[in-house]
């Protein structure tokens, strides 16, 4: 189902976008500081609360099957958003960015995963239209990345052989500390990057590497343009908040990463099953979508807390 989204939906949807982006970088976090752990769980509840209420308005005002699309979406999207708070977790660890200086990266990582995001999902759209076929393709794509995600190691932060960033290092000469939050800066009367550019680089390329899953994962639920656009907006907004909740407990969310490579496998199957013109309603899909992450995050818990109950004083 289409859906009957207009010039103006999208004109409004984006000038929306920009007025939060502003509001939150131009009045909250004008100044650089450390976001806490309350105020990162209010701005989380208020992202979620938004992306839950546009669901509902294109539940109510276009059709059930759209909204009921959205929501799936934006839950797969939110769900490896997650995955992708640790490896960034990974990345501040790496340089050694102080805690103050952290939401303007993220903020500026976003600016750039909006616009590279629209720009796949604008290909991506045109591409499925002209070759349907495409569509088995990239849901054996999910299938292979939902087993290797499951079978591979920890994830590991290696600037060494971020070509990007190689390429960064080789025409930009990089000065040998933070200047507080600028990404360019002077020193010994020469313009530099600073290490906070190169922070911003591995964000924006491990973005890019997340997308090349979530996208090909929402096209799955829904091939109609402004849900695919709008749930991957919502998630990448509320990911800089969500970072600052989760990012001091990656230990409750061990299995998070074997949920996710069950999803992206299970969504990589029901694309599949396409072939036989076999479709699962999605209310369904929705409901084995949550049910896995879910479990993984119980099980996580339930570990974690065994663990602390058997440690040094459970002996």
């Amino acid at each position: 189902m289409d859906g009957d989204f207009t010039y103006w939906h999208w004109t409004g949807f984006l000038v929306a976008v920009v007025f939060l982006l502003s509001l939150d970088l131009g009045v909250f976090h004008r100044k650089a500081r450390e976001v806490s752990f309350r105020e990162a769980l209010g701005w989380t509840s208020l992202w979620v609360s938004l992306a839950l209420s546009f669901g509902f308005w294109i539940y109510h005002s276009q059709s059930r099957q759209l909204g009921l699309e959205f929501l799936t979406g934006y839950l797969i999207e939110l769900s490896l958003s997650m995955d992708n708070v640790f490896v960034i977790a990974l990345i501040f660890g790496y340089f050694s960015v102080p805690l103050r200086f952290q939401h303007r990266v993220l903020f500026w990582g976003i600016m750039g995963a909006i616009v590279m995001r629209g720009v796949m999902i604008a290909a991506g759209a045109a591409l499925i239209k002209q070759f349907h076929w495409l569509l088995y393709v990239l849901g054996a794509f999910l299938v292979v990345t939902g087993v290797k995600m499951l079978f591979g190691g920890d994830t590991k932060v290696e600037p060494e052989r971020n070509p990007i960033l190689r390429l960064a290092r080789r025409f930009f000469p990089v000065s040998p500390g933070f200047d507080g939050q600028k990404f360019v800066t002077s020193f010994n009367h020469q313009r530099m990057l600073t290490p906070m550019a190169l922070v911003l680089i591995m964000v924006e390329t491990t973005d890019l590497v997340f997308a090349l899953d979530s996208i090909p994962a929402i096209f799955a639920i829904t091939q109609n343009e402004f849900v695919v656009f709008t749930s991957n907006v919502f998630a990448i907004l509320g990911l800089r908040s969500l970072y600052f909740a989760l990012a001091g407990a990656i230990a409750y969310f061990r299995y998070l990463k074997v949920g996710l490579s069950l999803v992206l496998v299970f969504i990589g199957i029901k694309m599949l099953v396409g072939i036989w013109d076999a479709h699962l309603p999605i209310g369904w899909a929705l409901g084995i979508v949550g049910a896995i992450l879910a479990l993984s995050v119980i099980a996580s818990i339930i570990a974690t807390r065994r663990e602390a109950r058997s440690g040094p004083s459970g002996h």
